[in-house]
């Protein structure tokens, strides 16, 4: 029987509580669904250490030598078991917390030593390593590299471990060897010197060196995001055959705003409207992302394009995650829009809107008055009926779900045109998967004379001078954000809270005036609180991150994060781009505990070092990972990723998508014999019906 079709629990050292476990902790239904489980590392066993020679830096190590003496503190299930291990010439501890009654120790006894070392009192020592008696040591354990794999917790309940994984895996080889199917047609194979799959199936999970290894490992990378590649390039071809409502004329509203405005448009804003009114005129449906950091002038960008599709006829929506965000883009329109006078109609439909206020925003809809409207989720909302609904414009789009988003598309008996916007810098590698389908605009460029944001690192002992520099700004007429992580005081985290520090606020400047705005407010209040600071009447506004996006206060010169090191790069950066919007020196000061770890230390050092929102995204994704990037998993690949990195393959992803690409425009339909393939593994995937970032219509 195929691998493909053979059934996990039949498999040898399975049997049907592994079996169980396998395909709810790993999806693993066939022998093959095993053998794509990928080890997440490698340990060369070949190489010896000397406890010497050990560095707290290193993973996993092997010494050989004697134990010494060993002995068992407490008793039942707090006894723990120490030893001492020497290599001939140093010593280090052997620690057991589990099991301690299972270990065997002997002295006079050459062991191979197996684990990781850490540093505890100034000495190396082991926890828990494996320890064999050298005359039970067998080649396979001292040669090649060993592969590891990532497990659960409920597998390793059953003793489902790495080395029950390798076991399974190692059964499966004979088969494996007589050969698998290929996924891939011959024409790849050669074109990208790529091995076969059942080559790089063996040497994935039995590599005799590193260099096979590598080949294995990039054969297996190349086909996971040749297949992302080939169902998202193929579902761009499908939709350019949409028709969509033809928008030629550059009419007198755009003018008047354009010849209105008291500055020019920076080039990057010029380029990317004609680009989008290329896609308005082209008589296809058009589905492009506006990328642009905090900033960059995406608003005006999108407002031009409504009053394009205004001037065609059609009515525009611009859809926001939240009513601060929608609340700010209909103040930041009307004040655009001022000198059109009457010629365009603005409606702004939230859930805050009154039945008493909706009443005449439904019937302008319907009969056309309404030219753009603003709004929440109240925008999907049945009883919202357009007379001819041409575009939509979605901000922020990853915080509304696809269902939701589909309701949009329904308002018009042909699908409208999509522009999605985005403030948060996307990775150029995560564009190509997660957006794949889509035609990206990017504004790269500032409005001429806004200055960086200078951006500085504190502990939170510092509080003292943070504070003296807040009085500064304040006393030369400037305002202040203080954003906290938690609202309310929690035990078990260690972190400042907005209440608490609402009240020192409050103490120790009792001649200030002091908002505070966070998410489990009622709408009303939050906005009161919102337009006091926006007006002035306040000078600092204390909040969490409901004022990450859509706040615009020019006069607002210093972000202060508390507890900086519970925020991603991407959230900091966001949190950072509310200051910095006027003509004045603007600050973000970045309070942390003075213990960090690596990777928050990085984080605030990155911060510090650049404002560029695009040299944040990459270090954001390198850090983190695709899937842990705020949006992208509930949204974002068509399939998981099991062994391609976004952060560190782009360059495969970049002869992936080359690949899929020559393969589409000489067969689009993926009729040809040879294509059958992968029409065939597309299928098997499973990915066409699975929500999209770039199913957006």
């Amino acid at each position: 029987m195929e691998l493909s079709h053979r059934d996990i629990t039949y498999c040898k050292n399975v049997g049907s509580k592994r079996a169980d476990i396998l395909r709810s902790e790993l999806n693993v239904r066939t022998a093959m669904d095993m053998l794509r489980v990928y080890p997440y590392k490698y340990i060369d066993r070949s190489r010896f250490y000397r406890i010497a020679d050990l560095d707290d830096e290193d993973t996993f190590v092997q010494i050989i030598g004697e134990v010494t003496e060993w002995h068992t503190i407490g008793i039942g299930k707090a006894q723990r078991l120490s030893a001492t291990f020497f290599d001939g010439t140093h010593q280090c501890e052997l620690v057991w917390f589990r099991g301690v009654q299972y270990v065997r120790l002997q002295k006079g006894v050459k062991y191979l030593l197996f684990g990781k070392p850490s540093v505890f009192n100034h000495t190396f020592n082991f926890v828990h390593p494996e320890l064999t008696p050298w005359n039970k040591v067998t080649s396979e354990m001292t040669s090649g590299l060993e592969p590891y794999y990532n497990t659960t917790e409920r597998m390793k309940h059953i003793n489902l471990n790495s080395k029950a994984i390798r076991s399974i895996i190692t059964e499966l080889l004979p088969d494996l060897k007589m050969g698998v199917p290929d996924t891939l047609g011959a024409e790849v194979l050669q074109k990208y010197h790529l091995m076969s799959l059942t080559d790089s199936l063996i040497n994935v999970h039995f590599p005799p060196n590193a260099q096979s290894m590598q080949n294995a490992r990039a054969r297996l990378k190349f086909e996971e995001l040749f297949y992302i590649q080939l169902h998202i390039l193929r579902q761009m071809k499908r939709r350019e055959l949409h028709e969509g409502f033809a928008m030629p004329v550059v009419g007198p509203r755009f003018h008047g705003l354009y010849e209105a405005l008291p500055f020019d448009l920076t080039n990057a804003q010029k380029r990317v409207i004609r680009e989008i009114h290329a896609d308005l005129k082209s008589g296809h449906q058009m589905n492009r992302l506006l990328q642009g950091d905090v900033g960059s002038g995406k608003t005006l960008v999108a407002l031009l394009c409504c009053l394009l599709a205004v001037d065609n006829g059609y009515q525009t929506c611009i859809m926001a995650p939240t009513e601060i965000l929608a609340n700010q883009h209909y103040e930041t329109l009307k004040q655009f829009l001022a000198p059109l006078g009457d010629k365009i109609h603005v409606g702004l439909l939230t859930g805050s809107t009154t039945k008493k206020q909706r009443e005449p925003i439904h019937e302008g809809l319907r009969n056309g008055q309404v030219n753009i409207l603003i709004g929440t989720h109240a925008l999907l909302e049945d009883e919202v009926q357009w007379q001819n609904l041409g575009l939509v414009i979605i901000d922020e789009q990853h915080r509304f779900g696809v269902a939701q988003r589909a309701k949009l598309w329904n308002k018009n008996t042909m699908p409208p045109h999509i522009l999605v916007m985005t403030a948060t810098p996307i990775p150029r590698t995560l564009a190509m998967t997660v957006y794949g389908d889509l035609h990206v605009s990017i504004i790269d460029e500032l409005p001429p004379g806004r200055k960086p944001v200078h951006t500085v690192h504190y502990s939170l002992e510092r509080r003292a001078q943070v504070y003296s520099f807040v009085r500064q700004q304040i006393e030369q007429g400037r305002q202040v954000y203080v954003v906290y992580p938690l609202i309310k005081e929690n035990e078990k985290l260690d972190l400042q809270d907005l209440e608490n520090g609402y009240n020192e606020l409050r103490e120790t400047f009792p001649d200030f005036n002091i908002s505070m705005v966070h998410g489990q407010m009622k709408a009303a209040d939050k906005d009161l609180q919102m337009q006091r600071f926006i007006s002035g009447e306040t000078q600092i506004l204390v909040a969490t991150t409901v004022i990450e996006v859509g706040v615009n206060v020019p006069n607002a010169s210093v972000m202060i994060i508390a507890n900086a090191e519970r925020f991603g790069l991407s959230q900091l950066h966001q949190l950072r781009g509310r200051v910095g919007r006027g003509a004045d020196q603007s600050y973000c000061l970045l309070l942390t505990r003075v213990e960090l770890t690596k990777d928050v230390r990085k984080r605030m050092d990155i911060m510090v070092a650049t404002n560029d929102g695009f040299r944040i995204a990459e270090a954001d994704l390198e850090l983190r990972g695709a899937g842990d990037l705020e949006g992208t998993r509930q949204s974002g690949m068509p399939f998981d990723l099991h062994i391609a990195n976004l952060a560190t393959d782009g360059q495969l992803l970049s002869l992936a998508r080359e690949a899929a690409g020559d393969i589409l425009n000489a067969d689009p339909q993926l009729q040809s014999p040879q294509n059958q393939i992968y029409k065939r593994q597309l299928d098997l995937l499973r990915i066409t019906n699975q929500e999209n970032w770039s199913e957006i219509s």
